[in-house]
């Protein structure tokens, strides 16, 4: 536990205690005023929020610009565990990329890096044959990252194929989320592989996605705080959440000081709410459709970009 009350957890085999709750990257771009995004960044650290997640392609940098400049503020950098993500599956690509986001983010080093968005099939062979795998291993290496990861919000399989290419990941993203207990289920079929392997695991889209309040809350009879009270019922290091104002952060910072363990009667009873509408994926359209994959991955793959 934290000394203001923001329980902590350690993340996998890496035995670094991380918040649990994560700030969410994408979200932090998204806010209109610069200064109310630096605000919101700033209170998140003094209120405990200690892990903070990006990616090389969110909002075309602008996330990873916003945040460096954050941490650079007063030696801020030094309090959270910053984690971003690498777009390209080859060595060079891979290695561009962690030198934009090193840059942008004004640091020498990287907590977690993370494959991003492993939600095609052929992404696990992309990753180990073309040399992102190699670079990443060589990054951690120079000191460049303490810690390798792989994030995807489409099917368990893959990340499946990701943890039996490579045993000793550090950490792994995906969807937690009480829609996911029934469709495509990553807390039932990966969850336990990472546990095996001390992986440790990364919850996102803790509200079903949707912007910007959730698409559970807003179409079924279910809270945010409730939602991310089950999130954090499971074996999770830390669930990243989007926030959008000082608000939000608010809320959220409230559900982790309040938590309390839903029993495993209760996560069956607020699964059953929700399953007849959720197990057939027509709530998780990132998992169910192309939606929300990312345009730079749709254009690696041949697809047209949204």
């Amino acid at each position: 536990m934290a000394s203001n009350g923001i329980p902590t957890r350690v993340l996998g085999r890496t035995n670094e205690r991380v918040s649990i709750l994560g700030l969410g990257g994408w979200h932090i771009g998204a806010v209109k005023q610069e200064k109310e995004a630096i605000r919101i960044m700033h209170a998140a650290i003094a209120e405990g929020m200690t892990f903070f997640d990006n990616a090389w392609d969110y909002h075309d940098g602008h996330s990873e610009e916003l945040m460096g400049k954050a941490l650079a503020m007063d030696g801020l950098r030094k309090k959270v565990f910053l984690m971003t993500k690498n777009c390209e599956r080859d060595y060079a690509g891979s290695m561009k990329n962690l030198e934009d986001s090193l840059r942008r983010l004004k640091t020498d080093c990287i907590d977690l890096w993370q494959f991003h968005e492993c939600n095609y099939d052929n992404d696990p062979d992309w990753i180990f044959d073309k040399g992102g795998m190699k670079a990443a291993l060589e990054a951690k290496k120079q000191g460049k990252v303490r810690f390798i990861g792989f994030t995807g919000h489409k099917d368990p399989s893959i990340h499946l194929n990701m943890l039996g290419k490579y045993k000793k990941w550090d950490a792994s993203q995906m969807p937690i989320n009480v829609g996911d207990a029934v469709y495509r289920s990553f807390q039932h079929k990966v969850v336990p592989v990472c546990q095996k392997q001390e992986v440790g695991v990364i919850g996102m889209k803790g509200l079903g996605g949707g912007y910007p309040k959730g698409l559970f809350p807003e179409v079924m009879d279910v809270t945010p705080a409730e939602c991310y009270r089950y999130c954090l019922s499971l074996p999770i290091a830390t669930q990243v959440m989007g926030i959008l104002s000082m608000q939000q952060l608010l809320q959220n910072l409230a559900v982790a000081r309040n938590f309390k363990p839903m029993s495993k009667k209760e996560q069956a009873a607020f699964v059953g709410r929700v399953s007849e509408r959720c197990s057939d994926g027509r709530h998780e359209t990132f998992k169910s459709t192309q939606m929300h994959d990312g345009p730079h991955h749709r254009k690696q793959h041949g697809f047209a970009a949204a």
